[in-house]
């Protein structure tokens, strides 16, 4: 498998969700700024749609959208528990879970990275944020992890959306039950070994 990315973009979910399920893959360096790979080949070229993350199998087989990447690789390796049961109450909660954290804060980020954003659209943005991530602060009150005492790749999703906060000046501090769940996530092994791939950490 190829795994194109980004250093801390989005596809820091699925490059973890690698190292958790202990698979054999090539980490591709995709920047999203030049949108161009080590050899300098236009990724338009590789994936039409131009960003990451984007999985290719063996057999030349795509996905290119970051929950359906994940559910993916954790459907490989059953034994690794990285998702419930397809067909489980559990699995569907787990959607539930990947559904919001792409579209009411990966994409609720989008706006503070976009270059030209007036200053109101990122006020109303950063609030519109911070209500969202007071409730799962809420939801996380008295759990290890968003579906509970399991991990899941959910969590790995949530850990990397989050980690974008403090590099737009959303202040995540005063959100206990966050901050406690993000120092659990962030001392995984998988996910400290894919952080350094991408040379977030030393």
């Amino acid at each position: 498998m190829k795994l194109y990315y980004s250093p801390g973009a989005c596809s820091l979910s699925p490059h973890i969700a690698l190292h958790e399920a202990g698979l054999a893959y090539e980490g591709i360096l995709t920047p999203t700024k030049t949108h161009k790979t080590p050899d300098g080949t236009d990724f338009y070229t590789i994936n039409p749609l131009g960003y990451v993350p984007f999985l290719v199998l063996d057999d030349g087989r795509t996905l290119h959208e970051g929950p359906a990447i994940v559910q993916y690789i954790a459907d490989l390796v059953p034994e690794k528990n990285l998702a419930p049961a397809n067909g489980t109450f559990e699995r569907y909660k787990l959607q539930e879970w990947l559904t919001f954290i792409g579209t009411e804060l990966h994409k609720g980020f989008s706006p503070l990275f976009a270059p030209g954003t007036p200053d109101e659209v990122k006020t109303s943005t950063k609030e519109r944020l911070m209500v969202r991530l007071a409730w799962v602060d809420d939801e996380l009150a008295g759990k290890d992890y968003l579906l509970g005492d399991a991990y899941s790749v959910a969590d790995a999703y949530l850990f990397t959306v989050t980690n974008w906060a403090r590099l737009v000046g959303v202040d995540i501090s005063g959100f206990t039950n966050l901050g406690t769940y993000r120092a659990r996530v962030g001392v995984r092994p998988a996910v400290v070994a894919a952080m350094k791939a991408e040379g977030l950490i030393k």
